[in-house]
């Protein structure tokens, strides 16, 4: 198997990338950033999951956002 150690998001599923950026912001810090509907209106991890799966520039947001967190921590 090929390793990417250049790669911070290489192994992380999205469910966690959503997960640890509501953790760490909350979803109304992530719908001020990002606005898409399944952040601002009822949010879920669910609802966030099914959308950015479909939705490839919302899914470039939503990790671009996680790796500068992951800056901003060290």
């Amino acid at each position: 198997m090929e390793t990417q150690p250049n790669n911070p998001l290489h192994g992380i599923k999205l469910q966690q990338i959503v997960e640890d950026l509501v953790a760490h912001y909350g979803w109304e810090y992530m719908g001020h950033q990002i606005n898409i509907r399944c952040f601002t209106h009822d949010p879920s991890v669910k609802s966030s999951l099914k959308f950015l799966r479909r939705t490839p520039w919302a899914r470039t947001k939503v990790e671009n956002m996680y790796l500068n967190m992951l800056k901003k921590r060290r």
